[in-house]
């Protein structure tokens, strides 16, 4: 049991586990929204927020772990990555498609408990996330294929609320969409020598570094533009107009950390800077949400 333990740490440290931030308070936003279009009379909505949490946690995880299984040889040929778990030998490839496994089971038993839809579309939720490990080898537009990938959290977490999509939260889905290849860009940057050199495709290979950073900064800014229209259309107020302001605030930060010519604060960018924008996003949505209830 011992060994067990340490294997799943290494696993969860493999992968992150931490960043599941990144992604998890937009889907919870999603969640709100459509609580809050059902007048906040949705039956056993607390069970529904826990299992919405189990799913993105379980899928992200299985997703991480495939994503460096897949890599693992790659990475082993890359400065930056030689020292992850799998290249390093500090997990065995075993025990991390066991654990890829059991997490893709737990995310299928979790979309089948938040209904018939969700468990419908759940493997071509999964094999979506998997699909984006194999896009890096034939496009340049993998950074936006992985941004769909956490862009469809919010609208997965409406239907797991209603049972049905509602086309105004695909504005959400643009701006996580928008707003993860925004970032993935610029710590893509980081390997613009290695993708070169290995025949990988992304945006910085593609445009060099400082036309990625300008398509990065292009890419943001859609993000603002639709979160503009996600306020309009569910007519929401203030404090998520000023959650705007504040990423917004956090995004012009993020750009100003890295240029062409000085990639040495990329991870503060892509790690710390993210995971407040995030967070932000949804303690000012969320307080918008609540507040109308106390409206209603």
């Amino acid at each position: 049991m011992s060994r067990f333990w340490t294997k799943l740490r290494l696993t969860l440290e493999m992968i992150k586990f931490e960043h599941s931030i990144f992604a998890l308070p937009f889907a919870l936003t999603g969640a709100l929204l459509a609580l809050r279009d059902a007048h906040f009379a949705i039956p056993g909505v607390w069970w529904r927020f826990f299992w919405i949490v189990a799913a993105m946690v379980s899928a992200r995880s299985a997703a991480m772990t495939f994503n460096r299984l897949l890599d693992a040889d790659m990475d082993a040929r890359n400065g930056r990555t030689a020292a992850r778990h799998l290249p390093a030998g500090l997990l065995s490839t075993k025990f991390a498609w066991g654990f890829t496994i059991v997490s893709s089971l737990v995310f299928l038993w979790a979309a089948r408990m938040l209904g018939p839809l969700c468990f419908i579309l759940a493997p071509f939720a999964l094999g979506t996330l998997f699909f984006y490990s194999f896009c890096k080898r034939f496009t340049s537009f993998s950074h936006l294929i992985l941004g769909f990938c956490l862009g469809i959290a919010p609208s997965a977490a409406w239907i797991a609320m209603r049972g049905s999509l509602d086309a105004r939260i695909i504005w959400l889905t643009a701006a996580v969409t928008l707003w993860t290849a925004g970032f993935d860009v610029i710590y893509a940057c980081q390997d613009y020598d290695f993708d070169r050199t290995e025949g990988l495709f992304s945006l910085p290979r593609r445009f060099g570094i400082a036309g990625a950073l300008r398509i990065s900064k292009f890419l943001h800014l859609l993000m603002i533009a639709s979160l503009v229209a996600l306020v309009i259309s569910f007519h929401l107020g203030v404090l998520s107009a000023a959650g705007i302001a504040a990423v917004s605030l956090l995004l012009i930060y993020e750009h100003g950390l890295v240029k062409p010519n000085d990639l040495s604060r990329v991870n503060a960018a892509f790690f710390t800077v993210n995971g407040y924008v995030s967070v932000l996003f949804f303690v000012f949505w969320a307080s918008d949400i609540l507040f109308h209830r106390h409206l209603i």
